[in-house]
């Protein structure tokens, strides 16, 4: 077989896997786009316990999120993701009955308790090839951008036949959907093992949280996740009130923004590639997503201008989604990018709860101001932070696999390693036999 070519069998684990990483993302976010409205309408509902219902998941995300891959590891993967998704369906069936708003958060918290997102990645790891692990990482993440963007439009779609708490109903049928497939599609690894570059190592997380480089760009995904969460406890009222669009005809404006941003960001990210200028293309992300956030605060009641408002609004939000996971694994030691990743996560959940839990709130004392406001401030200390953020070194990370029998010549191998033009860095795991190199783009094509 072919080194640079993946088998069968690792199209089959990375297509099953992303698959059951996206039927899950859909079941979480097409409701998104109506929640507020939704929710407004439930017993005891106050904008606060609304803000509150829309961001517990990303707490119960956030908590969860570890434990989950650490079980996995003693306990097999496929039963640690087979009890998330259960979880998950039983979360989607109380929010589905809610009769209340507290019955609700425990839906929702419920459906962020079964956080399977990095055990699914571990499983991709057990199944895919070193080789191909980048590969593989990427087309899950695509899989994921696209599934989000599906769900935020087929929401309101959908609520043109259904009623809206039936939408939990059909996550719950998605979530059944992606047990079959991992019951009937998704192969069972040969071996499970932790994996440096997709797991997180407990013992390096207070030291990658003190790194001051990692630190900006975990700020960056806590803002971003809390300023879109924060956004939606709003934006759906705006459209609903002030721009008198009802729910069933939201998807007229989510689609086109969401095509145009889509295209917007594809250009940028191939220009930032190209022509190495990642950092001002993510300024401009940040930049963008204020405006969107300022002029959807002053002309909530112009449809036209909303749509433009809305279009830059998720212009910025996907170029920055997608610029940072990016950022963190060139910031990232090679042997800790699990760990970042994992830590990075945590940010983002976290970023989500803070978002839905303090929007609710401003927006129950402040009204739309409050709410866009604290936006606007919070992208400007974002701004700030980045501004003095290190470019990024466009470094090519490669492995090479040693003979676990000739481990007491490794120190002299990593010296002849170091010696190499463009090297940056060399790191040993000792567990896996392998040694992460980190070297400059233009050696790597040389070579």
């Amino acid at each position: 077989m072919h080194v640079d070519k993946m088998s069968s069998s690792e199209w089959r684990a990375i297509t099953s896997i992303s698959s059951i990483m996206s039927l899950r993302m859909i079941g979480l976010f097409f409701v998104l786009p109506l929640f507020t409205l939704y929710a407004s309408q439930l017993p005891g509902a106050t904008p606060t316990l609304i803000g509150l219902a829309m961001g517990i998941y990303g707490l119960a995300q956030a908590i969860f999120q570890i434990p989950f891959g650490v079980l996995s590891d003693h306990f097999g993967r496929k039963p640690l993701i087979l009890t998330g998704l259960l979880i998950f369906i039983i979360g989607s069936l109380v929010a589905g009955k809610a009769h209340s708003i507290t019955f609700m958060i425990i839906g929702r918290a419920l459906q962020g308790t079964g956080a399977i997102g990095s055990t699914l990645l571990a499983l991709m790891a057990d199944l895919v090839r070193e080789e191909q692990r980048t590969k593989a990482m990427a087309i899950s993440g695509i899989s994921i951008g696209f599934s989000f963007s599906i769900a935020m439009f087929i929401g309101p779609i959908l609520s043109k036949w259904f009623p809206i708490n039936d939408l939990f109903f059909i996550a719950a049928v998605l979530g059944w959907l992606a047990i079959i497939l991992l019951c009937v599609w998704v192969p069972k690894p040969i071996v499970t093992r932790w994996h440096s570059d997709t797991e997180p190592e407990l013992k390096s997380f207070f030291k990658l949280l003190l790194s001051p480089e990692l630190a900006k760009l975990n700020s960056g995904i806590f803002i971003l996740h809390a300023v879109f969460t924060a956004s939606f406890i709003v934006i759906p009222i705006n459209l609903y009130h002030l721009a008198g669009l009802i729910t069933s005809r939201q998807w007229l404006i989510y689609l086109p923004t969401l095509l145009v941003a889509f295209i917007i960001c594809l250009f940028c990210i191939g220009v930032a590639e190209k022509k190495q200028q990642l950092k001002l293309f993510f300024l401009g992300g940040i930049l963008t997503l204020g405006l969107a956030e300022f002029f959807l605060w002053q002309m909530p009641s112009n449809l036209f201008l909303t749509a433009i408002s809305l279009s830059l609004f998720f212009s910025g939000f996907s170029l920055l989604e997608a610029f940072l996971p990016s950022l963190i694994t060139r910031t990232a030691p090679a042997s800790r990018k699990g760990s970042a990743l994992g830590l990075y996560s945590c940010s983002q959940f976290l970023g989500i709860f803070v978002g839905g839990a303090l929007g609710g709130i401003l927006y129950g004392k402040y009204h739309f101001a409050g709410v866009y406001l604290f936006c606007i401030i919070l992208l400007c200390f974002w701004f700030t932070l980045a501004f003095f953020m290190q470019a990024p070194r466009y470094l090519m990370t490669r492995f090479i696999r040693l003979p676990l029998s000739k481990q007491n010549q490794w120190d002299s191998f990593a010296t002849q390693l170091r010696l190499i033009p463009g090297m940056v860095e060399v790191t040993f795991i000792a567990e896996e036999g392998i040694a992460y190199l980190k070297n400059g783009k233009r050696y790597c094509q040389k070579s």
